[in-house]
């Protein structure tokens, strides 16, 4: 879009904060998106297997097409960004949310259906890393934290969201219509962006000063923007001088590299994505007669994720990382034993069914408070200042193959292990995060992330080249919110 055209839609825009509002709500759009697009299958798989036939390895592809677009849309999302404006990503990203939701919706065979679910995949992976970014870069200070959370809420939001319409197109096997509905707030968060601004900070990088000066006119209701301007230039040219791979090789770093990507990895193998996408398929494995009644339990579930992850935004920075990691985990490990055993002594019954939906939402409300937000917070801390957005994508791009492999493995799992043994293994993995997290990793509290000396570094000695620049972005607060899945690669862009 040229200079002017941007100049003139800025003189539209909503001001302070009515404005922080409407980008608020925009998070939520977006957010809602990506929690629906991902949970909406797990009540449609059933019927999608019903009309097309699906083997078991055709059930996990469809699954996990959204999360290789994902890994796709993840890694390019940033470069994009940062080259094309947050503002022209982010309404193609809901053009691309609206086309897949259609593709998926009209799909006449398996082949375009998983095609079609790569290109949703791809506007979630898009919207994970490009919204937190858009919302932090035009949010003033003392609203960025709740705006940036609502973002990782929303999420969950999106997942249940996905389970209620699922629940109410079940009776009649309206899978297309499920995977269709979610072209509604495709459409109007594609609106909404239209109307609203690019963000200052690309606008200086970009070298277009007056134009981000109108805008943070606008939405900061002062005229009086000059140091915001110049702390924005100095970010910006601090950030000529960020880390490299040998940076985030280097031996010292090392130990921080490895515990990042193991948490990574360990995350996912906990199996906490086979709950979001499989779940009405393991409740009828227990004793679920009816789709319906799997998915109306599901929704459950669902709403429990939503509860605890309210909880977790208002306890991680009081009550601990360390407190909350451990006793989460311990909670996640004591559910899927109990699960494991259930289905090892007891065939499908009424009473299996209902203790594995007790198990379910027992084990999602010990992740929802613990590993889920709490690994993006170690994420945050561990690395220096310089190579901090670099071991993120790193540790992200780790953290979306790993689940990508859990979801193409689980159903054959269940089918040459059986439910015992499969909830057994992920059982034993959240222990050995337990073993990992007691035996290395940070403190307790909430560093002060406008250093460049991690939790780690602070505990040896770094070498200087990775620990020489002890810059503040905006984007690396101490009053920073939960980090989610959706904002990786978002510190020191």
């Amino acid at each position: 879009m040229a200079d002017k055209e941007i100049a003139g839609l800025s003189e539209t825009h909503l001001r302070g904060t009515r404005f922080v509002h409407i980008a608020a709500l925009f998070a939520a759009l977006g957010g809602l998106l990506f929690g629906y697009d991902t949970g909406v299958i797990s009540g449609a798989l059933i019927f999608i297997k019903r009309d097309f036939g699906l083997t078991t390895a055709a059930e996990e592809i469809v699954v996990s097409g959204v999360l290789l677009g994902a890994t796709i849309g993840a890694i390019i999302g940033g470069r994009m960004a940062d080259r094309f404006g947050r503002r022209r990503v982010l309404l193609v990203t809901a053009a691309i949310f609206g086309i897949g939701a259609v593709a998926s919706a009209v799909a006449p065979s398996p082949i375009i259906l998983i095609v079609s679910r790569v290109v949703l995949g791809v506007a979630i992976g898009l919207s994970s890393t490009t919204v937190p970014v858009y919302l932090s870069e035009v949010s003033p200070p003392q609203a960025r934290g709740w705006i940036v959370s609502l973002f990782q809420l929303a999420v969950t939001a999106g997942i249940v969201s996905a389970y209620l319409v699922d629940y109410a197109f079940a009776s009649v096997g309206g899978w297309r219509w499920m995977l269709g509905l979610a072209v509604a707030p495709a459409l109007v968060f594609g609106t909404g962006m239209f109307f609203l601004p690019e963000t200052p900070r690309w606008l200086i990088r970009s070298g277009r000063h007056e134009i981000a000066r109108r805008v943070l006119v606008r939405i900061r209701e002062s005229a009086d923007v000059d140091l915001e301007i110049t702390e924005i230039q100095t970010s910006l040219a601090q950030q000529e001088q960020r880390g490299t791979w040998a940076d985030l090789l280097h031996r010292h770093v090392r130990p921080a590299l490895i515990i990042g990507l193991g948490l990574a990895v360990f995350q996912q193998i906990t199996g906490i994505n086979t709950v979001i996408y499989y779940a009405p398929k393991i409740l009828q494995s227990a004793g679920f007669v009816s789709a319906s009644g799997a998915i109306l339990a599901t929704a459950g579930v669902g709403v429990v994720n939503f509860g605890m992850t309210i909880v977790a935004m208002l306890l991680v920075d009081r009550a601990g990382r360390r407190p909350l990691l451990l006793i989460g985990i311990a909670g996640m490990i004591v559910t899927l034993a109990v699960l494991a055993f259930s289905f090892h002594v007891s065939n499908q019954s009424n009473t299996l069914a209902w203790v594995a939906v007790i198990c379910l939402m027992g084990y999602v409300a010990s992740f929802a408070v613990s590993l889920g937000p709490i690994f993006w917070l170690l994420i945050a801390e561990i690395y220096p200042l310089r190579i901090r957005g670099l071991a993120e994508g790193t540790a992200a791009t780790f953290n979306w193959g790993s689940n990508l492999i859990v979801s193409l493995t689980f159903l054959t799992l269940l089918e040459k292990l059986g439910a015992s043994s499969t909830f057994a293994l992920y059982a034993l993995a959240s222990g050995c995060i337990v073993a990992v997290r007691l035996l290395s990793g940070p403190g307790n509290k909430r560093p002060d992330l406008g250093t460049d000396r991690s939790v780690l570094a602070s505990r040896s000695s770094v070498a200087p080249n990775c620990l020489n620049n002890r810059a503040s972005s905006p984007l690396v607060s101490p009053k920073r919110p939960i980090i989610s899945p959706a904002r990786v690669a978002l510190l020191d862009r």
